[in-house]
């Protein structure tokens, strides 16, 4: 919204969840539609009682769960076939069907999130025009036609974040080739670099090599993987230290699984902070586990800020790392990735020239990428 021209269009935002930590940064010339709101993340344990609740409001409270009981069982009954059961793909289906409706018709309805938000504009909202936004690889998030029920053919211009995003999407829904693009990731180059100047980021006055992962504690971020290469790095008995920030539903058992190999004090799950940026300027090295991506925003503040990085293999990386240049990509192994850890630790120039490289990759024109939607007005 940043850069949105708020003099020129009159713009509203509905959250569908109703919640969210980020409610304080949109723009005060904002309408927020939301007649409740929670300042709190999703992520976070309370988020995601309070978002449950709002599941069993609209599925019991508002009927959805009558309305829409052939849906659930239908996808229900092809997930377990496939042996890919992601139920809460099924609900953004119930939070979209039971969320606030409004009569205005607007010029433009954007839904800037695959899954709910998505259903939502296409079913729940009057527009002149509307445009999609997708930001991970489709199939392997779980998405599919059976979920979706057509709804992209509501839509007159579909976002994909990078060349694979689309590519997969355009594997799933080939008709809708001539109506779907690319549109990169906005990122604020210069609210990012001041912001990793301002006080902040480690204080556990470590002195050894402090590796970085920033991340959802989610099953596509690996970080499971990522714990056990921390274990087969500490038997090497050299100073490494992990530390993550995010939050997720399997933080428990992430902890559970740090306490059970001996790692207490060298792999550390931060939380969320309000701000990142210190600690991507503070570490040795950017680690990226991830099982699948979209398009990682994640790797674009690192390469920001000069990080040298590794990632794990997966459909897309290579669009954002150039392998042996300004990074290393190799396979999400423990084994893989403790021997990569151990290049970079035994290197420090190897460090110094990828992160000089990183940070003098081209960044996204965010001018160009945003009039590629507000061409549609």
């Amino acid at each position: 919204m940043k850069y949105i021209d708020l003099k020129r269009y009159k713009v509203s935002i509905f959250i569908l969840t109703g919640q969210g930590e980020l409610i304080q940064q949109i723009p005060k010339e904002v309408n927020i539609l939301n007649k409740e709101y929670f300042p709190i993340s999703v992520l976070s344990h309370i988020g995601r009682m309070r978002l449950a609740r709002t599941v069993i409001k609209d599925l019991f409270i508002k009927g959805v769960v009558f309305t829409r009981s052939g849906y659930i069982m239908k996808n229900l009954r092809l997930m377990v076939a496939e042996g890919n059961l992601k139920i809460e793909k099924i609900l953004w289906k119930i939070i979209s069907d039971g969320a606030q409706k409004f009569e205005q018709e607007f010029d433009l309805a954007v839904a800037y999130l695959e899954g709910g938000s998505t259903y939502y504009v296409a079913s729940h909202v009057k527009a002149k025009k509307k445009a999609a936004f997708i930001h991970i690889n489709y199939k392997d998030a779980g998405y599919g036609r059976s979920l979706d029920e057509d709804c992209y053919s509501t839509y007159d211009r579909i976002f994909a974040v990078s060349r694979n995003v689309k590519r997969v999407f355009l594997s799933i829904y080939p008709e809708y080739k001539d109506k779907t693009t690319v549109c990169f990731n906005l990122i604020d180059r210069e609210k990012i670099i001041n912001k990793a100047n301002l006080k902040g980021g480690f204080s556990d006055k470590y002195s050894g090599f402090r590796i970085l992962t920033v991340g959802r504690l989610v099953t596509q971020k690996a970080l499971d993987i990522a714990i056990e290469t921390m274990r087969i790095l500490k038997c090497t008995g050299k100073p490494f230290r992990w530390y993550v920030l995010g939050e997720g539903k399997l933080r428990k058992k992430l902890e559970e699984k740090i306490h059970t190999f001996g790692l207490d004090e060298d792999f550390i799950l931060l939380g969320t902070v309000d701000n990142p940026f210190p600690y991507y300027r503070q570490c040795n090295l950017y680690v990226h586990t991830a099982r699948f991506e979209g398009k990682s925003v994640a790797i674009e503040e690192a390469q920001i800020l000069g990080c040298a990085i590794l990632a794990s293999e997966y459909n897309g990386v290579e669009e954002q790392i150039k392998n042996g240049v300004d990074g290393t990509i190799c396979k999400l192994e423990p084994e893989t990735l403790a021997k990569e850890i151990l290049i970079f630790f035994e290197n420090p120039q190897k460090v110094k020239a990828y992160g000089d490289a990183a940070s003098s990759r081209r960044q996204t024109d965010n001018l160009i990428e945003i009039n590629k939607l507000m061409e549609l007005l």
